[in-house]
């Protein structure tokens, strides 16, 4: 596989200049023209009524399509605003930034509905996606901040004062109050809506439902469950197990991914130092137990026969939880450089080894081998969450310094 190399002279990461970091060599797919012509194909052909791209068939890579009230549809508008992002950042090979713009725009619109009425439960903090980047390309759109709030306000109906958390998935029994690891990207939807209301019990809804995730999801090797179940009578917790790792006791990759990212996020909108040591812990786990091959498995307890097959989503969220947990040791006082330059370089060694493995020119979907739910047999397949971290790795990466495109 061709490779760019890339000496990264940093400003990079923060505002030091006078460290650099290694010679890097990232993959050229990275930045390919076939980035953005394969989702212009996609965003040029919506299907109507619409409907949105979330994972793909097994063998000839072909998105298929979903109605809108689903926890994924954020994500294909989002990447469109990925795109308009990095028009600007590579202008080359890119597109035209002016018709980005305006596909996402169009993408997010039939979001609207599900303003009022929606069924994703915890998950309209990635429904809010596409609005949050409209507000940073438009701080007075109030479309964008009307979404924002919305779903702010229906997550926050779904926070529970006796467990500290929002519910992530509702049950037949309301006393099941049970919390997922990937609830932790969801409460940004709180801090952008805290800053746009200056509504405090929104951020303090965030920082208790982190602190529990921290306390019950999180082992003390660093490694997670998926779902934590509490009593929401007494806030007790009753259970603790997988909905999709291998076991009650293994830890599912893309959980752990989503917890790196999450606790990063959350130090970041708080600077409260335990979210920032529950990143590395997470992050040391995901590190030190990725096989030889650097390829990430779909939960890294399971079983090597039958061969375990791999999650490139959960691959490219780990390489954005890794770049945003550097810029957190850039903002220490002192900086940690060695610790950014650490968590950098293991992001790029992620990124060129799933790169590799997942890259599907021919395929409408950028990457393959995305599990999307294994004890389903959904795995192997396109999905529209891995493209998008795909190519906000790629924007990352050339607004750092570290890459050229």
């Amino acid at each position: 596989m061709p490779l760019y190399n890339v000496l990264a002279a940093v400003p990079v990461i923060g505002s030091v200049s006078s460290r650099l970091l290694p010679y890097y060599e990232l993959p050229e797919e990275l930045f390919s023209p076939l980035v953005a012509q394969k989702i212009l194909a996609t965003a040029l052909a919506p299907p109507s009524p619409i409907e949105y791209p979330q994972y793909t068939d097994r063998t000839a890579g072909i998105w298929r399509y979903f109605t809108p009230d689903l926890w994924t549809t954020g994500f294909f508008p989002a990447t469109l605003y990925a795109m308009h992002t990095r028009a600007q950042l590579c202008p080359a090979n890119s597109g035209n930034e002016t018709q980005w713009l305006e596909l996402g725009r169009q993408w997010s619109t039939p979001e609207i509905p599900l303003e009022a009425k929606n069924k994703v439960e915890h998950d309209v903090g990635f429904l809010s996606y596409p609005f949050v980047d409209e507000l940073a390309v438009d701080s007075s759109n109030e479309t964008a901040v009307t979404a924002v709030n919305a779903f702010a306000v229906d997550l926050a109906e779904r926070y529970s004062s006796i467990v500290g958390c929002t519910r992530s998935w509702d049950t037949s029994d309301p006393t099941d109050f049970e919390v997922i690891i990937d609830n932790m990207m969801n409460l940004e939807l709180f801090f952008v809506s805290a800053l746009l209301t200056g509504n405090d019990t929104l951020r303090n809804m965030a920082i208790s439902h982190a602190t529990k995730t921290m306390q019950n999801h999180v082992r003390s090797d660093g490694s997670s469950f998926h779902v934590v179940e509490y009593n929401g009578t007494t806030g007790d917790v009753v259970a603790r197990f997988t909905a999709q790792g291998y076991a009650d006791n293994s830890t599912w990759s893309r959980g752990q991914a989503w917890g790196i990212y999450g606790f990063a996020n959350m130090y970041k909108n708080t600077q409260q130092l335990d979210f920032l040591d529950t990143s590395r812990r997470m992050a040391e786990y995901f590190l030190t137990n990725l096989p030889p091959d650097g390829i990430v498995p779909w939960d890294f307890n399971a079983p090597l026969d039958p061969p375990r097959p791999a999650d490139s989503s959960a691959a490219m969220i780990a390489v954005n939880g890794l770049i945003l947990l550097a810029h957190q040791e850039m903002s220490l006082a002192p900086a940690n450089t060695t610790g950014a330059v650490y968590y950098v370089t293991s992001a790029i060694q992620i990124l060129s080894n799933n790169t590799q493995l997942a890259w599907r020119p021919e395929w409408q979907s950028l990457l393959a081998n995305g599990t999307v739910n294994n004890p389903e047999g959904n795995n192997l397949t396109g999905i529209v969450y891995g493209d998008y971290y795909f190519v906000k790795a790629g924007n990352e990466l050339v607004s750092m310094g570290v890459a050229s495109c």
